[in-house]
C-alpha cells in the first residue's frame, strides 16, 4: 500500500524529533492555553478500549476533551475520508479504494497499529462441541454444515451469528474464515446468518441460543459463552484464543487493530497517539483483554 504507515518504534522516534523543537511563544501569555478537541471513530471492536484510553489520557491532561462514538470501522473510515473526525479506530486495514477517496479530498491516511486481538468462535456452554477447523467453521457459515451432529454435537439445527456488514470484525472473518486467506474464493455468509450490530449483542445471544454459534473479539468474551478451539491445520492441533496464543502466532484468527489520522499527526492529535504507544496505554490494552500491539 502507498499510504504511510509508522510503527511504534517509527512513531516514537518521528515524534520524538519534533518534541526537541523549541517551544513557541504564547503571543498571549495573559490568556490560558485553548482546550484541545479531537474527534475519535469507528470500529465497535475498539469502542471500549478508545474510550479506556480517552477517559485516562483526559485525567492527566486536563486541557483534552476526546470525543469516542462507535458505528463499525466502515463509519469511521468514511469519516475520515470525508475528513469529519481526527481520528479513525478500525478493526480492518484500509482498502486501496478507501485510499483513493481520501486522497481525491486532500486526505493522506497515516495508519497506527495500536493492539492486536483474538477473534474467538463461540458457542452456548451447553454445546459440546469443544473445537473445529477453519474449513468446518467456512463451511457452517456457507451453509454446507447444517446441524451439530455433524459436528459431534446433538441434533439440533446451527443458528448462524455474524456481525453487520460495517463492521470490520465482519470484513476480516469472511476474508479470513469464511474464504480461507484466498483472494480467489467468493463465498459468502449464508443468507441466513443473523446480522447483528454489536459485539455485546453476539456475546448476548450465543449466551441465550443452545443452537448459536458466533465470533467476537476476545476482549468482549465472557463466561456466559464457551471459546472453541481453533485449527487452521487439525494435525497441528487445535489452538484456543488467548493472549498468550495471539502473542506467540499459534491462534490461527489474530488480527491487528488500528488508528488511522489525517495525515502526519501534529499538537494534541500527536501527543495522544504518542500516549497510546506507551506503557501506561497499553497496559489498558492488556486490562481490557486485548493483546499488546508489541511483545513485551
Amino acid at each position: 500500500m502507498n499510504y504511510r504507515r509508522f510503527n511504534f518504534i517509527g512513531l516514537i522516534l518521528l515524534l520524538g524529533l519534533t518534541s526537541c523543537a523549541p517551544a513557541q511563544t504564547n503571543p498571549n501569555p495573559g490568556a490560558s492555553a485553548a482546550a484541545a478537541y479531537i474527534q475519535n471513530k469507528g470500529s465497535d471492536t475498539m469502542v471500549n478500549l478508545a474510550l479506556a484510553w480517552a477517559e485516562r489520557y483526559q485525567n492527566t491532561h486536563p486541557s483534552v476533551r476526546i470525543s469516542v462514538t462507535g458505528g463499525g470501522s466502515g463509519t469511521g473510515l468514511a469519516a475520515l475520508i470525508n475528513g469529519t473526525v481526527d481520528i479513525c479506530n478500525a478493526s480492518r486495514q484500509i482498502t486501496q479504494d478507501e485510499i483513493k477517496q481520501a486522497k481525491a479530498n486532500g486526505i493522506d491516511p497515516v495508519e497506527f497499529v495500536v493492539s492486536r486481538d483474538a477473534i474467538a468462535v463461540v458457542v452456548n456452554p451447553t454445546n459440546p462441541v469443544k473445537q473445529l477447523t477453519l474449513q468446518q467453521i467456512s463451511d457452517i457459515y456457507t451453509d454446507k454444515i447444517h446441524n451439530w451432529s455433524e459436528l459431534g454435537g446433538e441434533n439440533r439445527p446451527i443458528v448462524r451469528l455474524s456481525r453487520e456488514t460495517n463492521s470490520g470484525t465482519h470484513v476480516y472473518f469472511l476474508d479470513t474464515v469464511i474464504r480461507l486467506g484466498q483472494s480467489n474464493n467468493k463465498e459468502i455468509f449464508s443468507a441466513d446468518t443473523l446480522l447483528l450490530p454489536s459485539s455485546e449483542g453476539i456475546i448476548a445471544e450465543v449466551s441465550d441460543n443452545p443452537n448459536a454459534i458466533g465470533y467476537d473479539g476476545l476482549g468482549y468474551i465472557t463466561p456466559n459463552v464457551k471459546k472453541l478451539a481453533v485449527a487452521k491445520d487439525p494435525k497441528k492441533g487445535y489452538i484456543l484464543p488467548t493472549i498468550d496464543t495471539v502473542t506467540q502466532g499459534t491462534y490461527p484468527i489474530a488480527r491487528q487493530l488500528f488508528m488511522y489520522t489525517k495525515g502526519k499527526p501534529t499538537g494534541a492529535i500527536k501527543d495522544y497517539m504518542t500516549w497510546i504507544a506507551g506503557a501506561e496505554a497499553q497496559k489498558i490494552v492488556l486490562d481490557l483483554g486485548f493483546v499488546p500491539a508489541i511483545n513485551p
